[in-house]
């Protein structure tokens, strides 16, 4: 069918460009992760996206085409879902820490994403060395628990549209998308982060327009895990209603005392010393797994 007429609509520049209803947006969306359209189209939507910026409508129609063609996981009752996309590139990569000492609450934790920069360490390569391999195969996510799947496993389509920043240098939509979508099958809690505060205020508008269960930061380095060096401010989100749970604290300290070089087996090796108590947690962290324990124990199970 093509996406040309879309791209009339959102290609006409900043100050040109219309938005999409939700509608357009999920039909639009659904074709690309299809594959239905064109590599020309495919770049053309990236760019004009990029220049134009999503609406929070838009972003709810892309979701709404990606649940559609998702293979969902089963969990036992609400999950804490960590998007993964980032990696670390100054400072360790603490998103396993935060998975695992999720998991050492009682909750399925699921660690979804792909590598999108070869330059940064990942959370896979960290999970991995301390002995946590990536899902092969989708399998129901049991409490108390962490698993690692990839974004290809959850999504070819998506994947695909991840990659294109390989090609063309940029973010697109899919790029916030990640880090907004609930992968499980039922409800969950979704740690959504952003980098720059313009996004802040678009993250939090998708997450009420789509009645979200979520918590909201300004992660490190664009990873959903709070900065060791200092607390950032939370937003909660149940079902799409915002909370200001957590305020930001003021200063930062220029290290943190016993923190890992950012290698994976480094990060690992002191992961795993935090997890026998042999190193203390870091207060933000400590904090940011308090409020995402009484969040998550708060969303209804599904009936």
């Amino acid at each position: 069918m093509g996406i040309g007429n879309y791209i009339k609509e959102i290609g006409r520049g900043k100050d040109g460009a219309r938005a999409l209803s939700r509608e357009q947006a999920s039909d639009l969306f659904g074709q690309v992760l299809d594959g239905a359209v064109t590599d020309l189209e495919v770049g053309a939507f990236c760019l004009a996206m990029r220049i134009k910026g999503e609406t929070p409508a838009e972003m709810a129609g892309f979701l709404d085409a990606t649940a559609l063609r998702m293979h969902h996981i089963p969990s036992a009752g609400p999950a804490v879902v960590l998007p993964s996309y980032n990696g670390a590139r100054k400072l360790p990569v603490l998103t396993p820490l935060l998975a695992l000492l999720l998991a050492r609450e009682g909750l399925p934790v699921l660690v979804h994403g792909t590598a999108t920069e070869s330059s940064r360490v990942t959370s896979q390569q960290v999970l991995s060395a301390l002995g946590l391999a990536p899902q092969t195969a989708i399998k129901p996510l049991a409490s108390g628990t962490v698993q690692l799947v990839p974004t290809e496993l959850l999504c070819p389509g998506l994947q695909r549209l991840l990659d294109v920043r390989r090609v063309v240098g940029l973010r697109n939509p899919a790029h916030s998308l990640v880090k907004l979508m609930n992968p499980c099958q039922g409800p969950a809690l979704i740690v959504s982060s952003y980098t720059h505060p313009e996004y802040a205020l678009s993250m939090a508008a998708t997450l009420a327009l789509v009645q979200a269960h979520a918590l909201l930061l300004r992660g490190t380095e664009g990873e959903p895990v709070a900065d060791p060096r200092r607390t950032p401010a939370m937003d909660a989100f149940a079902n799409g209603t915002l909370t200001r749970v957590q305020d930001m604290q003021a200063g930062s300290l220029a290290s943190v005392p016993g923190l890992p070089a950012p290698d994976a087996p480094s990060t690992a090796h002191w992961i795993d010393a935090v997890l026998r108590g042999q190193a203390a947690v870091p207060a933000p962290i400590a904090l940011q797994v308090a409020h995402i324990v009484r969040l998550a124990n708060a969303i209804p199970s599904a009936p």
